[in-house]
């Protein structure tokens, strides 16, 4: 029996091997899948890295390339935010020249999935050894494909692995506004993620807490013979989100996909689960604000808005009146007298008569475009200064007064000249007779 047995197996495993084939495998447990390391989240307030927020219930479609809401993938929901970022890699001599190579192929994937630019995420590497060599800095390459390029560049160091000097290089060296680091202002977190396969040959735990003090987010990825609790002593809080241990460097690769999601900025605009009432602003942080249209202004609870009354605010540029109209607008009215401009704004005189101002005694008369001259009422007539008035019968009077004065000022006036002349006359009368008996005597003598 066990004969016939052995004789017809062979036969019988070609026919069920289709069917072994159509089988669902079974899943391969994966070193994150154990207690105390969990997959990394999304980056949480105050730009350190925190779990990711639970999903909101969508209250419509998908957004287009999205896949569901909330996730942190898809096109138009998923855009890495600025980073300083440097990567902290062993090349021991325990790390094989394969084995290299998965590292910087894990950098460059890591790589592809950021947005990378001066004005975006920079990168830097740290090779690490028994020596320390900083192979570019955050300024160097401003492109993603040279960036790869200058990774698939990077040679082993071999021999030691001093951890805590590559973390101090890279805080004194690599963070430094010199070398490409934005300052602290800039709010642009800086980042390191260090990866090894040994146990460190000096002093980690101190100089790891200096430049976590300094500002500095530090992700430890171990390899195969990693010392767990160093890389425990060199990651940032919390732990279970920066720490991770993957068997060999084969599959080192998939972690990329998880540092995609950490860095990745989720465009709660375009998921609609933002609450702003009018508009929906993305910032570059990862984060977003609401605003208000035209006419309004946002409420404290900083999502709604109220239209705003320009005329309380004094804003609204009018020359002479402001009237509000509700739902945050206004329009400009001038005082009576005046119009308004083209301008919707200014007020320009139409009627100087109407304002008071015009200074005629009895009547103004409106000629346009701010114009206007004085009338008198029937029985005056207008005076020089084209403002005044005076009674027609008493300026005759006036005028009749003045001649008669003017007549007898003449009539006095020749009757001086007529007796000027009869006393000249008179005088004119004794010389001459005076000459005539001179002129007789001197005859007769």
């Amino acid at each position: 029996q066990d004969q016939a047995r052995a004789r017809y197996l062979p036969a019988l495993l070609l026919l069920l091997w289709p069917l072994l084939l159509l089988l669902p495998a079974a899943a391969d447990p994966s070193p994150l899948a154990r207690p105390g390391f969990r997959r990394l989240g999304t980056r949480g307030p105050g730009g350190s890295p925190g779990r990711r927020p639970a999903a909101a219930a969508p209250t419509h479609a998908p957004y287009s390339g999205a896949g569901q809401p909330g996730r942190a993938r898809g096109a138009g929901i998923c855009k890495s935010r600025p980073l300083d970022l440097v990567f902290i890699i062993d090349s021991s001599r325990s790390v094989r020249p394969l084995e290299f190579t998965k590292v910087k192929t894990f950098v460059s994937r890591i790589i592809d999935n950021l947005d990378i630019g001066a004005e975006d995420t920079r990168v830097a590497v740290v090779n690490y050894a028994s020596t320390v060599k900083i192979e570019f800095h955050l300024q160097t390459h401003s492109d993603k494909q040279a960036l790869k390029r200058a990774v698939a560049r990077i040679a082993p160091l071999s021999t030691g692995t001093m951890s805590g000097l590559a973390i101090q290089t890279a805080m004194d060296k690599a963070f430094t506004v010199e070398a490409g680091a934005r300052g602290p202002n800039s709010n642009i977190p800086k980042v390191a993620i260090i990866v090894t396969d040994g146990r460190p040959q000096d002093q980690v735990n101190e100089v790891a807490a200096r430049a976590r003090a300094s500002g500095i987010e530090l992700y430890a990825v171990g390899v195969d013979r990693a010392d767990m609790e160093s890389l425990r002593l060199m990651a940032s809080e919390p732990l279970d989100e920066h720490v991770f241990y993957v068997e060999t460097y084969g599959v080192i690769e998939k972690l990329s996909s998880r540092f995609q999601e950490t860095f990745c900025a989720i465009d709660k605009c375009a998921l609609n689960t933002h609450g702003c009432e009018h508009i929906c602003v993305n910032d570059r942080t990862g984060s977003y604000h609401c605003e208000c249209y035209e006419g309004y202004t946002l409420n404290e609870d900083r999502k709604t808005c109220s239209a705003r009354d320009q005329c309380a605010l004094g804003t609204h540029g009018c020359q002479h009146i402001c009237v509000n109209d509700g739902a945050g607008s206004h329009h400009c009215e001038c005082y009576e007298g005046y119009i308004l401009n083209e301008d919707k704004k200014t007020c320009s005189v139409r009627n100087k008569c109407a304002l008071g101002s015009h200074g005629c005694q009895h009547i103004c008369v409106n000629d346009g475009a701010g114009a206007y001259h004085c009338e008198c009422y029937t029985g005056y007539t207008l005076n020089e200064d084209k403002k005044t008035c005076s009674a027609i019968e008493e300026a005759r009077r006036l005028i009749s007064t003045e001649d008669a004065c003017a007549c007898e000022a003449t009539l006095a006036f020749q009757d001086k000249v007529s007796s000027y002349l009869q006393r000249l006359n008179s005088k004119l009368d004794d010389i001459l007779e005076k000459l005539q008996a001179n002129e007789y005597g001197q005859i007769h003598r």
